[in-house]
């Protein structure tokens, strides 16, 4: 991101090419400010308007604008001598403004998009009039990776203003605002912003200014850009971020209650024990497979999405005693008898096994209720309480099977009618 204060004698502007679009003429700009470049486009009459406020306010001689032509000024030689005037006219301003470059001439050159300190008192702009309300309607703010990696440079500087600026410029108003946020929303690209050649997504930035941050989702931001610590975070959205890996990522939100991996390429669970205080995980659209022990990884969790990977057994879920709902729904489970390792969790009520092979096979709710014994009628299968249809049939072969096992069947234990088979 370019950053005019720390590379002000390393900037400079050209005028190097021109375009026509409906009988229109427009001159680019190319703007380079140390490693950072863009380009702009303006026509004549863009640099007329600059260039009388430039005369008002800042000083700029009068007759150091090239004049206006009425005639022929669409030949190919006078466009090209006017190229060149302007040129000359850009790189004069350009070095009479530099120390103070007011912001009719930032804006001019696009630098409130590109440059750290513009697009803050941009921002601050925005959040002086609106801040306040925007707070109030307490909806989460979309921040980009651009604002947050200028505010967290800025923080960095010892910036003073470049000149003599409104008190709605100021960046305490961007503080202010970050500082009461609680929830917040980054998306990230990989794709160059504008004409620059700025990848949003390899900027860094931190979180420090948002101190009551509740509720945080990133979308398509890579974990390595985050530098932060959030301790009274309690819900977390990082889906959609190539993720492979979440070990060290965790240790950033010691309070977190609902955490969302989704979309990512995770195939097995990190250790989350450390999460005392996590709920809800959702690891939809990822690459698990199996899900060996995750009692030793997860603490008193209650919610898992895992639809939409390639998981095979149910195993790994045998421990997880306080859950009470699992989305095992687009996996690869084949076998009925996988649900004998859930069935005995005792909070468990919604259970999602649709669009599984095993989802196919005859009678396949009925073979799964009957695994649940005395809590068959408590079970949500696939979004659908079980029909008394359901139940008797299930019943039927609850008997069936603990018959062949020697045992007696469930729905008749702990029942103090007595049954007589012999006539009396």
């Amino acid at each position: 991101m370019s950053s005019f204060v720390n590379y002000r004698n390393e900037a400079s502007v050209n005028v190097d090419e021109t375009s026509s679009k409906d009988t229109v003429t427009y001159y680019r700009i190319t703007v380079r400010v140390g490693p950072v470049h863009w380009n702009v486009l303006h026509r004549y009459n863009d640099f007329v308007e600059l260039h009388e406020k430039l005369v008002s306010n800042h000083g700029v001689a009068k007759e150091l604008l090239p004049p206006k032509k009425v005639i022929r000024n669409k030949t190919p030689k006078f466009v090209e001598q006017r190229k060149e005037a302007l040129d000359v006219y850009l790189k004069n301003v350009f070095n009479y403004l530099k120390l103070t470059m007011p912001s009719e001439f930032a804006h001019f050159l696009d630098m409130h998009l590109y440059d750290i300190f513009f697009l803050l008192q941009d921002l601050a702009k925005t959040l002086y009039m609106e801040g306040d309300k925007m707070l109030q309607n307490g909806k989460s703010h979309k921040f980009t990776p651009m604002e947050l990696h200028a505010i967290s440079e800025r923080l960095k500087m010892a910036c003073p203003p470049m000149e003599k600026q409104d008190q709605m410029f100021d960046f305490s108003h961007i503080l202010d605002y970050c500082s009461q946020l609680r929830a917040l929303n980054i998306e990230g690209s990989y794709e160059k912003l504008g004409t620059s050649n700025i990848v949003p997504n390899n900027l860094q930035f931190d979180l420090i200014p948002f101190k009551m941050l509740q509720d945080l989702t990133i979308l398509g931001v890579p974990m390595g850009c985050i530098q932060s610590k959030w301790k009274k975070l309690n819900t977390v959205n990082f889906a959609s971020n190539n993720i492979q890996d979440m070990d060290w990522a965790i240790k950033l939100v010691p309070k977190l209650r609902h955490l969302s991996l989704s979309s990512n390429k995770l195939t097995e669970l990190c250790d989350v024990s450390c999460l005392h205080d996590l709920r809800i995980l959702n690891l939809s659209m990822n690459n698990f497979e199996l899900c060996d022990s995750w009692h030793s990884k997860i603490g008193n969790i209650v919610k898992i999405d895992l639809s939409q990977n390639k998981v095979v057994s149910l195993q790994g879920f045998s421990r997880l005693y306080s859950l009470e709902s699992l989305d095992l729904s687009c996996n690869s489970v084949t076998d009925v008898e996988e649900v004998q390792h859930i069935c005995r969790l005792p909070c468990l009520e919604y259970l999602w096994l649709t669009a599984n092979p095993v989802a196919s096979t005859i009678d396949y709710r009925v073979k799964v209720l009957e695994q649940f014994n005395t809590r068959m009628e408590e079970i949500c299968l696939d979004n659908e309480k079980a029909s008394n249809k359901e139940l008797d049939t299930a019943r039927v072969l609850q008997a069936l099977r603990v018959v062949k096992e020697g045992k007696t069947p469930s729905f008749l234990q702990n029942n103090n009618t007595t049954h007589c088979f012999n006539r009396s």
